[in-house]
């Protein structure tokens, strides 16, 4: 099996078979309880086996089996700085939101998103795969880095490179944004039902500079792991590593599966679950309200002071 198939297959697998068995009882009792909280632990066991599998000399799945079993090979003591890293980043981000959306689903009883398709087999089906390809598609960078032997990382790639500093600086950033907007609006929320205050819509702090400045946050770090490993996947010691060429086209090939991730992001969030269904929801509440209205009009929706 080539090296980049070797390294994107099986965890895609992965993901598609814990989302399939996450899904499934979900379909059958319609609740929409442990949606996200699914989703972030495919994150996290994605990320582990991609660690993994590339270090595995025999047969795929007998080398998942003995992962499982805990027999794996020594990943941390081998592993590149930015292996562990990136890895490690993803799984700070995916416990943090994970635990947050669980927490509020809980309290809240429901997922105010699935009210109407949780009721439709194949939709609610499809809202699982949905998030299987989410997983795979954000974690594509991670995949792709994790599948380059550490030996070929230390002997081509000079211990710092700006590419690192520069997504790291990003990502820290995006984070720090989605949980500051995330801890302010709970705050919110909470002395709303405490009522400490009377405000029927939130716009304080971020959300008075950006409209969702949650979904910024989350699109900006992925940005920042994709430029950490676009800039070691376009040396040609890594290519050669891959399987590929290390000619501009595949330069180009594996910088777009880095960008894919943020890209995907944005597409998901901007377009298809996040925005659009927000939006829809807040107008129906507000959307008569000249404050609302003023808000939307001087607010950038997304990214502060552009858009």
């Amino acid at each position: 099996m080539p090296t980049l198939l070797r390294a994107l297959l099986p965890p895609v697998t992965t993901a598609l078979a814990l989302q399939a068995a996450a899904g499934l009882p979900s379909i059958a009792a319609k609740s929409d309880r442990i949606y996200d909280l699914s989703g972030s632990l495919t994150f996290l066991a994605v990320g582990a086996l991609s660690l993994y599998l590339p270090r595995l000399t025999g047969p795929v799945i007998p080398g998942v089996l003995s992962v499982l079993r805990g027999q794996g090979p020594t990943v941390l003591r081998h592993a590149d700085w930015r292996q562990l890293v990136l890895t490690g980043a993803v799984a700070i981000w995916a416990t943090r939101l994970g635990s947050y959306l669980f927490a509020r689903v809980l309290q809240n009883g429901h997922d105010s998103r699935f009210d109407e398709i949780k009721h439709s087999p194949p939709k609610f089906a499809g809202a699982f795969f949905g998030q299987a390809l989410w997983v795979s598609l954000c974690l594509s960078p991670v995949l792709l880095l994790n599948a380059v032997p550490p030996a070929v990382l230390s002997a081509a790639v000079p211990k710092l490179l700006l590419t690192d500093v520069l997504g790291l600086t990003i990502w820290a950033g995006g984070f720090a944004c989605e949980v500051i907007a995330d801890r302010q609006k709970s705050a919110w929320m909470k002395e709303k039902k405490e009522k400490l205050h009377d405000e029927e819509f939130m716009t304080r702090g971020l959300f008075s500079r950006s409209q969702f400045p949650n979904y910024f946050g989350e699109i900006t770090l992925w940005t920042g792991i994709a430029t950490v490993a676009a800039g070691i996947l376009a040396r040609t010691p890594v290519q050669l590593a891959l399987g590929l060429s290390g000619g501009a086209g595949s330069i180009l090939a594996t910088t777009a599966l880095s960008y894919v991730s943020p890209a995907f992001a944005a597409l998901l969030l901007t377009k298809v679950s996040g925005i659009p269904l927000s939006e829809e929801k807040y107008n129906k509440r507000y959307g008569d309200r000249k404050d609302y209205q003023e808000w939307k009009k001087n607010t950038p929706k997304l990214i502060p002071r552009l858009w």
